[in-house]
């Protein structure tokens, strides 16, 4: 993620009010108010998924206010979803008072006012999403304002593993690929959000669809590695080898399949793009997980129907 702020650079009379003009240029205008801005740190690391803005954030203990003069202006309508690691923040909105912590997770609206009880000091994943894009993953009379989501277990784990993975490895892939990956946030923070108001308990499968999104991401994240096992899969996802085929059975291909297609695939786009016209085949081949060239050719050709050596030199030319 991208470094877009912090304190450390700065002489400690100049940190507060460093923080709080940063904090309105990133997120939205707000008021903030710390009782001692003496001894105040933070910093602010961000990536982009498409439409998704995912930031990293350390901050002080202070509260932070949304008001309707703030409104008045609207720079951004959008929901913030916010999964803290340590502390302890209270969110106020429309009557409510929602205690988030490490396991508890909120989503509350920008375009409406709130407060921020921010308790010490906080780590946390802040999650900016357009508020038309994701309110229409909802049935039209349970859009919700602002919600709280357990993050120990289920669907609100899912989604607090997804957003980690991405923050720590999805910076680097292609555009095109964070895009779709902010889109399938968006539907797994949906999924997760509506299964807390809904009434009706979620399909066994709508809880693997989402999982096995989890788990692709944790794959990708790893593809690389000449040593990744279903065993190291599995443990990497706190499941068991049992529950990890079963989940991989909704795309009617083995985990082993799918983990040497994605190589195979992400091996083509490396042959394809000029940034590895300097790169060997057999260095390509160990670079996507392959401990032999002659495999990786054959398992190619295979699949493409084309030599990689082929690929590599009509791209050249």
């Amino acid at each position: 993620m991208d470094l877009i702020f912090s304190t450390e650079s700065l002489a400690q009379a100049k940190r507060y009010a460093a923080w709080r003009d940063a904090i309105c240029d990133v997120y939205v205008h707000v008021d903030v108010h710390a009782e001692d801005q003496s001894d105040y740190d933070g910093f602010i690391r961000a990536a982009q998924f498409g439409a998704v803005t995912v930031t990293d954030i350390l901050l002080s203990h202070q509260q932070i206010s949304r008001r309707r003069s703030h409104l008045a202006k609207l720079d951004k309508d959008c929901y913030y979803v916010q999964f803290i690691q340590t502390g302890n923040i209270n969110v106020l909105q429309s009557g409510a008072t929602l205690s988030t912590n490490a396991g508890t997770g909120a989503l509350f609206c920008a375009s409406e006012p709130y407060d921020l009880q921010c308790q010490g000091k906080i780590r946390s994943y802040y999650l900016e999403i357009p508020r038309e894009d994701f309110a229409s993953r909802f049935a039209k009379d349970r859009v919700p304002l602002s919600a709280t989501l357990s993050t120990g277990q289920g669907l609100g784990r899912i989604a607090v593993e997804f957003c980690s993975m991405l923050a720590s490895q999805g910076a680097s892939l292609d555009a095109s690929i964070r895009a779709r990956l902010g889109d399938e946030l968006m539907d797994v923070l949906a999924l997760a959000f509506d299964s807390v108001r809904g009434e009706e308990p979620l399909s066994d499968q709508a809880v693997q669809k989402a999982r096995l999104r989890s788990v692709k991401a944790w794959i990708e994240d790893h593809l690389c590695e000449p040593d990744l096992s279903l065993e190291a899969i599995a443990k990497g996802n706190a499941i068991s080898l049992r529950y990890l085929h079963s989940l991989f059975t909704l795309e009617g291909i083995s985990v082993s399949h799918w983990v040497w297609n994605r190589r195979l695939e992400r091996s083509y786009d490396m042959l394809l793009n000029s940034n590895h016209d300097a790169h060997t085949l057999t260095e390509i081949a160990y670079s996507v997980g392959f401990n032999s060239s002659s495999h990786f050719s054959t398992a190619f050709r295979r699949k493409f129907g084309v030599r990689p050596s082929d690929v590599k030199r009509s791209n050249s030319v």
